[in-house]
C-alpha cells in the first residue's frame, strides 16, 4: 500500500491534480486494496476494457448507463440479469439471441437497451472459480477495439 501511494505521489499527471481530487484517488486506492483478489481482478479487467474503447463507445455506455439508472430496481434486476447471460456469448450470438425472441418479457425500451449494451465490448462474467474455463461459451475474450 505505502509502495503503491509513493508511486502515486510521484507521478507527475497526479502532481497536477487539485487537492480534492488527489484525496479521491488516494480513497479509490485504499477501496480497490480492501477488495477481495478476484473483485480486484474484475476491476482491472473492466477498467482494461474501458481504457481501449472509442471515445463513441465510451459514451454509448453512458448513455445506457443513464436509461439503465432510470429503470426501476426490478427491472433493472431483469436488465442486469439478461446482460450478464449475453456476456457469455460471443457478439454475433448477442444479436442473434436478442432477436430470437428469449426477452420478450422486456419492453421495446428494455429491449433496445439490451441491443445496444450487447454492441458494447463487454468483459467476460466472472466465474465462480475465479479463472475462466478453458473452452465453452464462458471462455469468449472480447478483445476492445483499436
Amino acid at each position: 500500500m505505502d509502495q503503491q501511494r509513493r508511486a502515486l505521489q510521484s507521478d507527475p499527471h497526479f502532481q497536477q491534480l487539485p487537492p480534492d481530487r488527489k484525496q479521491r484517488f488516494e480513497q479509490r486506492l485504499q477501496n480497490f486494496n480492501t477488495l477481495p483478489p478476484d473483485r480486484q481482478q474484475q476491476v482491472l479487467r473492466r477498467g482494461e476494457v474501458w481504457e481501449h474503447m472509442r471515445p463513441e463507445q465510451r459514451q454509448d455506455f453512458r448513455n445506457f448507463a443513464s436509461q439503465y439508472n432510470s429503470l426501476p430496481p426490478d427491472r433493472r434486476q431483469a436488465v442486469r440479469n439478461a446482460i450478464q447471460a449475453l456476456r457469455a456469448m460471443p457478439p454475433a450470438a448477442r444479436q442473434q439471441e436478442i432477436q430470437s425472441g428469449r426477452f420478450g418479457q422486456f419492453s421495446p425500451q428494455e429491449r433496445q437497451m439490451l441491443n445496444n449494451a450487447s454492441n458494447l465490448p463487454l468483459a467476460p462474467t466472472p466465474q465462480n472459480s475465479g479463472e475462466p474455463p478453458a473452452t465453452g461459451p464462458g471462455r469468449y475474450v472480447p478483445r476492445p477495439p483499436r
